[in-house]
């Protein structure tokens, strides 16, 4: 029988408690427990646990399940402990002790190092900088020589086709090897490394190869009155590779696995993608017809608990990471990246768009995402040193904005923005501090959110807020004066403020509504879910009338010289595309101004491309008038036929697609946990 009942937990709480899940420090120090005296059943009740004692016992290990999502301190001096990897079970630990565990050796303190990414002390130390230094640098370092291991000696091993059987072999080959041959810091550590570089060689196989983990993960478990947030490295997205997935068409697959283009058929207006995991790779090649863009890579990494059959996730927001080292701000071309941070339920992902690797996740359990947004920030280093580092927010129904270093795996902060969720977020191109928050709450603010000190300390301040007349949708800066004017297409309306700082008031309402053609008349009452700028003048917004997106000029428009708030403005309109007749909202459009490009998804997983290059210089014109017909697109980008395990998922809706400044990658977010990366031909 266990020593351990609810009435010694109760008892042994400081202070003594009558509810278990009261108990927030406990002491069970020299009990002459053994392991198999922590019921896993009866510490699950003991949800609000952060301080456990176990200090003169007899444990020899930790079971995997014992359930304390909020333990901080735990102290397991003088027991007989063998094994520490149990104890990446308990994420928010900050304070661990295990002195006089005459098993446990340098190689372990680096192991708990590694999978602990909280610690602070162990063993009364603080080993914040050594801790980093095992996550990154060593992390980094490793994984290097793994790949290069593989690269010399195993990759021209594996046949363009392989079977399962030998997909066995030369994985077991290449795990014996690597460990064998990948030698890196002091021979202390040889087992540390050991076990690192085995954990590294697997999951590169998973991401190269699409191979299953060895995973000894517990299923996560459901979070009741908590939050669960990590940002993951490459080892932990690597373990959640299976819910990434490459959809493909197995018709046209054999019992071997492959990683071989697999063709498509032309699109028909009926779409009908596929929904089930596979781990090869998707591809599709255009038959006789020219096209474009072809699809590259599908992509289910969004998936609420890593749920392997989550297909309700709706995805929001996608936006390219600038390249740091090439004057992102000057040129949009030069400062085109591959890399991509999407967002949709409770994480937000990092995906290399060229391969389809999800590189970095973040999550939060109690989140769901609507917005990110990059901004770039010269930071402190070591020696007084200054870097620039790409810093990522991300935001939506909880109000909160989450501040990323994305290089460094560390979300460092977080503003508490609004009481409400928050709609869509973006910084400003002049001011790398100045972030904008639209929310629910029908108020926009502005945030200086400070930059970083070498430790992570910060400091964000509201400058301004403005008041909107319903549910701010989307904003955009004005190009030619980002500092002085906004523009936030809303629930009712698309309005324009004045923010510029050296004005005194704090709390602004907006000073001008457009109107829009409707019918035979002019409105200012509709929802604009769309909105963003093709070039320094021209404005696209897209409105809740079916079929309608408009181009229209914002220097025609706005009458800067006109006093008083709360104007009413005719929008100048320069053009009307064609669109889907569908009457559904929030399928967002955007722009690429370097190619003069106009996005927007439909209702059927479609994305309809207007190349308007022909028509910006006639529109630039003081004298410009409006085009008498409606623009065509100039190619509907079709969702491929592709199916998995033989099923079709339900109706696709593209939530948002965003093209890199080059436009050489379209990403397509879907409202079905699905995000599509296209790639120009």
């Amino acid at each position: 029988m266990s020593k351990i009942t609810t009435e010694l937990l109760l008892e042994r709480a400081v202070p003594r408690s009558t509810r278990l899940r009261k108990i927030e420090t406990l002491n069970l120090s020299k009990l002459q427990l053994k392991t198999g005296d922590l019921d896993p059943r009866l510490f699950s009740r003991l949800r609000h646990l952060q301080k456990l004692d176990l200090s003169d016992n007899l444990l020899d290990k930790f079971p995997n399940s014992l359930t304390l999502p909020d333990l901080r301190v735990l102290n397991c001096n003088n027991n007989k402990l063998e094994d520490v990897t149990a104890l990446k079970q308990f994420p928010l630990l900050e304070e661990l002790t295990y002195e006089n565990n005459v098993y446990l050796t340098l190689n372990d303190d680096y192991k708990v190092m590694f999978l602990l990414q909280n610690l602070r002390l162990l063993n009364g130390k603080d080993i914040t900088k050594l801790a980093n230094h095992v996550r990154r640098v060593n992390s980094r370092k490793l994984t290097s020589k793994v790949t290069a291991h593989w690269e010399k000696f195993f990759r021209d091993q594996l046949p363009e086709k392989y079977t399962a059987e030998q997909v066995k072999s030369i994985k077991k080959k290449f795990l014996q090897s690597v460990q064998t041959n990948v030698v890196y810091g002091p021979s202390s550590l040889s087992e540390f490394t050991r076990w690192r570089v085995k954990m590294i060689a697997e999951e590169f196989l998973a991401y190269s190869l699409g191979l299953e983990l060895n995973s000894d993960t517990e299923p996560e478990e459901k979070m009741d009155e908590n939050e669960e947030e990590s940002t993951e490295s490459p080892r932990e997205a690597a373990e959640d590779v299976a819910q990434v997935v490459h959809i493909y068409d197995p018709l046209l697959t054999t019992g071997a696995v492959t990683v071989t283009p697999s063709k498509r058929k032309r699109n028909h207006s009926k779409s009908s993608p596929g929904n089930k995991r596979s781990k090869s790779k998707a591809s599709t090649e255009e038959e006789a017809e020219d096209v474009s863009a072809e699809p590259l890579h599908f992509l289910q990494c969004h998936s609420k608990g890593n749920s392997r059959e989550d297909f309700k996730t709706q995805l929001w927001s996608c936006v390219f990471e600038p390249v740091l080292d090439s004057g992102a701000r000057k040129d949009p071309i030069v400062s085109s990246s591959r890399t991509v941070a999407t967002c949709g339920g409770e994480s937000v992902c990092l995906i290399d768009c060229e391969t389809g690797t999800v590189l970095k996740k973040y999550k939060v359990a109690t989140e769901e995402f609507f917005s990110v947004a990059w901004t770039t920030l010269t930071m402190v280093i070591s020696d007084s040193r200054k870097k620039a580092h790409n810093i990522l927010a991300a935001a939506g129904r909880r109000g909160i904005v989450k501040l990323i270093h994305v290089a460094a795996d560390f979300c460092y902060g977080e503003i508490k923005a609004h009481k409400k969720p928050i709609a869509t977020v973006c910084f400003s191109p002049t001011q790398e501090t100045h972030l904008f928050t639209a929310s629910y709450d029908k108020r926009i603010a502005l945030w200086d959110i400070g930059i970083p000190d070498c430790d992570y300390n910060f400091k964000a301040s509201q400058l301004l807020v403005l008041e909107t007349a319903s549910i701010p949708l989307r904003i955009a800066l004005v190009p030619t004066c980002p500092e002085q004017y906004l523009l936030a297409g809303c629930e009712d309306g698309c309005f324009a403020w004045n923010i510029k700082l050296d004005k005194g008031q704090k709390s602004r309402p907006f000073e001008a509504i457009f109107q829009f053609p409707d019918d035979e008349s002019m409105t200012t009452s509709h929802r604009v879910d769309g909105l963003a700028f093709l070039n320094d003048d021209v404005v696209v917004s897209k409105s809740s009338k079916p079929g309608c997106i408009y181009l229209w000029s914002w220097s025609r428009s706005f009458d800067a010289k006109g006093k008083g708030c709360q104007r009413t403005m005719s929008a100048v309109i320069l053009a009307e595309l064609e669109w889907s007749t569908t009457d559904m909202s929030y399928l967002t459009l955007s722009t690429c101004p370097a190619k003069e490009y106009v996005f927007c998804g439909d209702e059927k997983g479609s994305v309809w491309m207007y190349n308007l290059s022909s028509y910006t210089t006639a529109w630039g014109s003081a004298k410009g008038k409006r085009s008498e017909r409606r623009i065509s697109p100039t190619q509907i980008l079709k969702w491929p036929e592709l199916r998995v395990n033989g099923e079709q998922p339900p109706e696709i809706l593209v939530n948002n697609v965003v093209a890199d400044p080059a436009f050489t990658y379209l990403v397509v977010l879907t409202s079905v946990n699905i995000t599509a990366i296209w790639k120009k031909s």
